[in-house]
């Protein structure tokens, strides 16, 4: 039987704080978890009593659903695994403990590459799953993927990258009024036959070219062998048409699916993408279920302002803003996840909430019973923080990140 060891501060779990809390690992797993005064009683009381007691919080591991770097480097433009690992372990140190590795717009040849690349990775425990951001989506709201590489929606190219990620491919970003990616035999339909979901977004829809989309492939994820339920949304409201009361788009009707346990929208709460205020308010139209934090993370996230690639584009960071250096649409984000909850507490929403949707509902979307929350049985992923939520360790799988 492995040591026990525990850490003891503010334990946030799903449904509270405990403000005296115990989070005790054996090895790799979660051992229990709760009041330090109750330990002793459940048979752990030595590894909490040697525990020096933590003034700040201890929370799950985080679990990042759309992030292309970070430390320097970048999932869509790596050669080799030493360039993907150096953003996992950036990320890693900074409390994200899953991570989905996500890629942009390229040529087919360069996405096949890159899709066995990460998918080795995966195998390995390295990354958690893939994300493919395009090719499949609107030129008008292409944001900062290179229109040029933007292609029509590719059934036959979709189940060649399924099967070349071995069950690791999580998500790919849609545009829902792109013929050929809803429809019974679309790209959402083979996504949803392959153990991926269709993320919808980078659009230019109108209502009812998403309330179709989003329809159609909330009835085919319902399929066995599903990843989960719901199909998600790409960063709500960055890459798409703006909400209009005579010109909607198709935001109305995602937050409408999400506030009815239909669909996950993904949010950049860094306060550079989503102002704080409508993080707050979208958690409060659609709840923390139905919500995740993301960070969009590109190459520079941890790294100074200067000059970086995201696939085949320029970036300039300046004040920690990453931009197209020509263009000026952002490019991604450069906060690291437990950024993204801090500005989002600090924004209004309460701290278990937050916690909760940059944990708990993105493990959830991956189909993930092991990660996401503290709680005995589940792997061993923990962050510690100051009171501030700013990190002082991270342990992963029962490994202190170094």
């Amino acid at each position: 039987m492995a040591e026990e060891r525990a850490l003891r501060g503010r334990v946030v779990t799903r449904e509270r704080v405990i403000e005296d809390g115990a989070v005790v690992v054996a090895g790799a797993t979660i051992a229990w978890v709760g009041e330090a005064a109750d330990a002793a009683a459940a048979g752990h009381g030595p590894a909490v009593d040697a525990a020096p007691q933590h003034t700040g919080y201890v929370l799950p591991g985080l679990v990042d659903l759309h992030c292309h770097g970070g430390g320097g480097a970048s999932f869509p433009d790596a050669t080799s695994a030493e360039d993907v690992l150096r953003a996992v372990a950036e990320h890693r140190r900074h409390g994200t403990t899953t991570l989905v590795a996500s890629l942009v717009t390229a040529a087919p040849a360069t996405l096949r590459t890159l899709v066995g690349l990460l998918a080795d990775l995966a195998d390995a425990g390295e990354v958690d799953a893939i994300h493919l951001e395009g090719p499949f989506l609107s030129h008008t709201r292409c944001g900062a993927q290179d229109p040029t590489l933007i292609q029509d929606p590719d059934p036959a190219l979709t189940t060649e990258i399924l099967e070349l990620g071995r069950g690791h491919v999580a998500t790919m970003t849609l545009a829902p009024e792109k013929p050929g990616n809803p429809g019974p035999d679309g790209v959402a339909a083979r996504l949803a036959a392959g153990g991926a979901l269709p993320s919808w977004g980078h659009t230019d829809a109108g209502p009812d070219e998403a309330r179709t989309a989003l329809t159609e492939s909330a009835e085919q994820l319902r399929a066995p062998g599903t990843r989960s339920g719901k199909p998600t949304v790409t960063h709500l409201f960055n890459g798409m048409h703006p909400l209009h009361h005579r010109d909607p788009g198709p935001i109305a009707e995602f937050l409408a699916a999400a506030s009815r346990g239909d669909a996950v929208v993904e949010l950049i709460g860094d306060g550079t993408h989503l102002a704080p205020q409508v993080v707050r308010s979208v958690y409060e139209l659609v709840g923390r279920d139905n919500a995740v934090l993301v960070t969009d993370a590109m190459a520079a996230a941890g790294m100074p302002d200067g000059t970086y690639r995201l696939g085949s584009m320029d970036v300039t960071v300046a004040d920690g803003v990453a931009r197209l250096t020509d263009g000026g649409a952002i490019a991604g984000g450069t906060a690291h996840l437990l950024d993204v909850v801090r500005t989002t507490v600090a924004g209004g929403v309460p701290l278990v909430d937050a916690v909760h949707m940059a944990s708990a509902t993105p493990a959830t979307v991956l189909g993930r019973g092991d990660v996401g929350a503290l709680e005995a049985g589940r792997r061993a992923d923990v962050v510690v923080t100051d009171d501030d939520l700013r990190v002082t360790s991270v342990l992963r799988l029962g490994k202190v990140m170094a």
